[in-house]
Parts: C-alpha cells; sequence; structure tokens
C-alpha cells in the first residue's frame, strides 16, 4: 500500500518575498508584498514599470561563480531552490533511482533578448560559447543532475504558467510508473525582460498600476487590471512513501491527485464558461478518491485578470457546488509574489503544504472591493487559522493548460 503513495520529503523556494521556504512562508502569512519599481532594466518607454522581482539576490552567494557566469538567471533560481530542496530531503536513493523535471514557461529568455541587444549595439556576433546552453530551458535539469550526481529521468516541460505544477505531476507519474524512486520536481522563470514586458502589454495581461505598485496585484478584485510579471524558483523532492518511511525521512505531506487537460479554445484567453478548468479539478478528486466536501483549502490560479478571475470562480462553483465553494477558504497569493508563471506552480504547492502542517490559509491581498461575480471566500488581505488536512493547488496557462493539484497531510 505504502509503495503506491507519494511523499513529500524536502522543499525550496526563491521568490520575491524570500529566498528560502521559511522566509518565504513567514512572509507570505504577515502580508508582505514583493511588487515594486523594475530594477533589472530600463522601464521608462513601456507602459508597464513595476514587477515582483527577487530582491537582495545575489547568485554568487549560493553558488561557485563560474556558474553564475554559465547559467540564465532562471537557472540559478532552479539551481538554488533545488539545493535547498535535497539539503531538506536528505535523500539517499541510488543515483539512477532519482529524477529530475524542471517545468519553465520560457526558459533562457533573458539570455536570449540580452544578447540580441549586445548583437545590436555592438555590430558583432562574436558570442561566448556557453551563450546557447545558457538559453536552453533543458540545461537547468542538466546543472542540476551534474551538480548532484542525479542520473535518474530528466524531462523539462514547458506548458506556460501551469509548467511548474505539471513538472510535479510528471514526476509522479514517473514514480508510478516504476521508472525512478524519487524525483526533484522543479518550476523556475524569470521573464522579467523588455521583450516580455512590451509583448503582455500589448496583449492588455499587465496591470499598470505603475503609482502604486504594492497595490497592483488584486486577484479577484473588482479593481483588478491585469497581473503583475514575477519571478522565482520553487523545488520539492518526491519520493515513494516505502522508501521514505524506510530511511525515517521528515514527511512534508502526500502528493494524491494530479491532473492535465486542455480547453482546447483559444491561445490565450480561458474558455468561458470554464469547462476546462471544472474538469481538470474534478480528474484530480477523482484520481485521489476524494469528494469536493473533503478539500479544505483551495489555492487559485487567481492572477487578477479580468477574465481569469472571473472564468476560475465559475469553474470553482461548478466543481464544488455553490453554497459548499462559498464556505471553502480560496486565496491566491499572487497578490503578495506576483505571478511567477512557471515557477508559481511549485512555490503555490509549497503554500499549500505549509499551510496543512501550520493550519494557516495564506491571504488574498489587495482584496478590497467585492466583484459580484467574484464571490467566493478568499482569505481577504489577512491570514487565518484553518484546520486545514486536504488542499488544492490550480495552474492554469496561456493555451489552454490547466492543471490541479491535491495535497494531504501525511497520515502513518
Amino acid at each position: 500500500m505504502y509503495k503506491d503513495r507519494i511523499a513529500i520529503t524536502g522543499m525550496g523556494a526563491i521568490t520575491p518575498i524570500g529566498l528560502d521556504v521559511s522566509s518565504y512562508w513567514n512572509n507570505l502569512i504577515l502580508n508582505k508584498i514583493g511588487v515594486g519599481h523594475i530594477q533589472r532594466f530600463d522601464p521608462s518607454e513601456l507602459p508597464v514599470k513595476i514587477a515582483a522581482e527577487v530582491k537582495d539576490f545575489s547568485p554568487a552567494d549560493f553558488l561557485p561563480k563560474k556558474l553564475v557566469r554559465n547559467t540564465d538567471i532562471f537557472m540559478q533560481f532552479a539551481l538554488i531552490a533545488t539545493q535547498e530542496a535535497l539539503a531538506d530531503s536528505n535523500i539517499h536513493v541510488q543515483s539512477d533511482r532519482i529524477g529530475i523535471v524542471v517545468g519553465s514557461a520560457l526558459g533562457g529568455i533573458s539570455t536570449v533578448t540580452s544578447t540580441q541587444e549586445q548583437i545590436t549595439k555592438c555590430n558583432s556576433y562574436r558570442l561566448s560559447p556557453h551563450i546557447v546552453p545558457k538559453m536552453l530551458g533543458n540545461i537547468a535539469a542538466a546543472q542540476i543532475a551534474i551538480i548532484h550526481g542525479i542520473q535518474g529521468p530528466s524531462l523539462t516541460v514547458n506548458t506556460a504558467c501551469s509548467a511548474g505544477a505539471d513538472a510535479i505531476g510528471m514526476a509522479s507519474m514517473l514514480i508510478k510508473s516504476g521508472q525512478a524512486d524519487a524525483v526533484v520536481a522543479v518550476g523556475a522563470e524569470s521573464i522579467l525582460t523588455g521583450l516580455m514586458a512590451a509583448g503582455l502589454s500589448s496583449a492588455r495581461a499587465l496591470s499598470t498600476n505603475n503609482k502604486s505598485p504594492e497595490r497592483a496585484s488584486r486577484p479577484f478584485d473588482l479593481n483588478r487590471d491585469g497581473f503583475v510579471m514575477g519571478e522565482g524558483g520553487g523545488a520539492v523532492v518526491l519520493e515513494r512513501l516505502d522508501i521514505a518511511i524506510e530511511r525515517e525521512a521528515d514527511i512534508k505531506a502526500e502528493l494524491l491527485g494530479y491532473a492535465n487537460n486542455t480547453d482546447a479554445y483559444h491561445v490565450t484567453s480561458p474558455e468561458p464558461t470554464g469547462r476546462g478548468e471544472i474538469s481538470c479539478m474534478k480528474r484530480a478528486l477523482q484520481q485521489a478518491e476524494l469528494t469536493p466536501s473533503q478539500v479544505d483549502y483551495i489555492n487559485a490560479h487567481g492572477t487578477a485578470t479580468k477574465v481569469g478571475d472571473q472564468v476560475e470562480t465559475t469553474a470553482l462553483k461548478a466543481v464544488f457546488g455553490e453554497s459548499l465553494a462559498k464556505e471553502i477558504p480560496v486565496s491566491s497569493t499572487k497578490g503578495a509574489t506576483g505571478h511567477l508563471m512557471g515557477a508559481g506552480g511549485v512555490t503555490e504547492f509549497i503554500a499549500c503544504i505549509q499551510a496543512i502542517n501550520e493550519g494557516v490559509a495564506p491571504p488574498t491581498l489587495n482584496y478590497d472591493n467585492q466583484d459580484s461575480e467574484c464571490d467566493l471566500d478568499y482569505v481577504p488581505n489577512h491570514s487565518r487559522r484553518v484546520d486545514i488536512k486536504i488542499a488544492m493547488s490550480n495552474s492554469f496557462g496561456f493555451g489552454g493548460q490547466n492543471t490541479s493539484l491535491i495535497i494531504g497531510e501525511y497520515k502513518h
């Protein structure tokens, strides 16, 4: 029985509100907001001048200088989060029985844009031989493998904003299929470039509340006007429960269910009735062999876009029923962190684990004005003591990507 169950034995995070799991979680429940004016590049010619940057971050504090030179910033976030998760897990598995799955929406986009700018400015194509590996999405997993001697399955998932959550799901599938006994699931992202700010602005996806950055990310609020770009990394170690028990690991929680599907509707907009999100959540519950009434907390995708938040609310009501949906605490941590894209699925999964273990539902910050179409209990502005045994984490992305994860308290 234990062999078919999956334990989470390690966690790591680097976010705009904390450079490790402890600081991330503590700042999350203390209402710290990581959004501010962009420092990474000059946004003066752009309509959006705000983002949730990882602050006070020097990669050389965590990684060898040579490795820093040869890696994109998203890879650095992946490496740092993984380092923390593996140390937390203290995993001891045969090297070819541990795997890696990394999720990222845009991989080395920072290196791509800065390199093109260099070529244009200098009118020269003389480049470092390390440029191409810094751009490739799968090199984050390769660097993790090289550093930690991991020789099992290695996959990189690119499913837009659900990539981190799908990394966890794919990791569970590798374990359940017998291809690995443990897998490090990682989500990492840094899209903070002028190209991405301009592109997302033209799609009217971003908040333009430049005068009040800390008020800009407003999930489910009536006056929400788009998401705020964020960056960071998260990592969790998934392990066969029987092995974790045998080695007396510190088991944080169990992964009970995972589902992924697609809307088959539009490349950027969710299907208006929420059919894909509804189906995805139902499938995750079915895999976990749970009823909706057994879920105690939901970490919503909740990016603060007008349509996205409304459709997710509609989908939650369809899955849980109108009355029950209004009783379950639902929060979006993106009010604090901004939208971490591929990293969000993992950092929000970690928030669910912490919520279960601490008995605290994190808040939805900047929720001040109720929208009649978004009328659930969004845990507005302050964390709340809640007895949480089962949590759901939703991640939805461009292309109609839908992912739901079900996390449960570990029961001996």
